[in-house]
């Protein structure tokens, strides 16, 4: 941003900066005038204020005098011409790209929005944009909204706990939303902003105070994530288990492959209801691993399931892989 300003008006204070020194200079030497004479008497005549002289001309000053006004005038003109044609296009600039911006999000189906742009919720955007999952942020500071559109996100600047950019965002056809603003009570807001607008949504919230969880569920918030208890056990696996949490960081900032833990739903009509899990399993490391299943009644979860094991519709597959392996086993499972 900075360095498109001083591209555009580096040339127009040159110019305008030579001006001034040529007429000071041309004083100076034809009249012998002070400099801040000659100072004064060249911005008097180049903006055209109408003053009189600042002392009487001599034939050459005069001639000097119309070759300066010419000159003067010419820079000036050059000067406003192009500081407004470069605020002009920066709001019409920004004019198309929130336009382009709002195209997109308008195209979006089973999305995500993220109320908040700050520590959290940027974590949460860099893992939706590694595991290719579309997503919408609206950011209350328009520096911080700014930038996130400058990375090619989708970011709307506004108050995540008003309807408006709720549904600019496309609540009514987003799949989920995270509530990750500064304290609980915004998020509360737009846990129930974001439930009245659509009741099918999937809504977590980070929480601050362990003592508002009860409200924030109360809200219609599905999942209430704490900041604090997550660090606690993320510290304590640090200690006594350094090699499963040294994994899971090498899976989670590797930049070459997203390996992540996926889950993929076995639809009703799915080809591969009553066949063996051995079908999909992944043994040597070309597909999707998965790790359980999970019964369609009550919720239990079968750990390392057997080649022989049936699938059944409604069941859902933990499985382990990186974007295009979970992709592939989506399509073969129907989902």
């Amino acid at each position: 941003m900075f360095a498109e300003i001083k591209e555009k008006l580096l040339p127009v204070i040159l110019i305008l900066a030579s001006v001034l020194l040529v007429g000071t200079v041309g004083y100076v030497v034809i009249e012998g005038w002070s400099v801040f004479d000659g100072l004064y008497m060249t911005i008097i005549t180049v903006a055209t204020v109408g003053y009189g002289e600042t002392h009487p001309l001599s034939i050459a000053g005069r001639v000097f005098t119309i070759f300066l006004i010419f000159g003067g005038l010419g820079a000036v003109g050059y000067a406003f011409s192009t500081l407004t044609a470069f605020i002009i296009e920066g709001e019409l600039r920004d004019v198309l790209r929130r336009r382009k911006m709002l195209s997109k999000i308008a195209a979006l189906r089973k999305h995500y929005i993220i109320c908040g742009g700050g520590n959290t919720g940027r974590i949460i955007m860099e893992e939706l944009a590694k595991t290719e999952r579309p997503f919408v942020v609206i950011e209350k500071d328009e520096e911080r909204a700014k930038h996130l559109q400058d990375r090619g996100w989708l970011a709307i600047c506004g108050d995540a706990m008003g309807d408006e950019e709720l549904e600019s965002a496309g609540v009514h056809r987003a799949h989920g939303v995270f509530c990750v603003l500064a304290n609980d009570r915004d998020n509360v807001f737009a846990v129930i902003s974001a439930r009245g607008l659509n009741p099918m949504l999937r809504i977590v919230s980070e929480l601050h105070d362990d003592s508002v969880r009860d409200k924030l569920q109360r809200s219609g918030a599905d999942a209430v994530v704490s900041s604090g208890f997550i660090g606690g056990l993320r510290m304590a696996s640090e200690m006594i288990r350094p090699a499963a949490v040294g994994f899971m960081d090498h899976m989670i900032r590797d930049k070459q492959r997203a390996i992540r833990f996926e889950e993929v739903p076995i639809p009703e009509d799915s080809p591969i209801v009553g066949k063996p899990l051995g079908e999909l399993k992944g043994s040597q490391g070309g597909a999707a691993l998965v790790l359980a299943l999970r019964e369609r009644e009550g919720g239990r979860y079968e750990f390392n399931p057997s080649p022989e094991r049936n699938l059944e519709a409604a069941q859902v597959l933990v499985v382990i892989g990186d974007p295009q392996q979970v992709k592939d086993l989506k399509t073969r499972v129907g989902a």
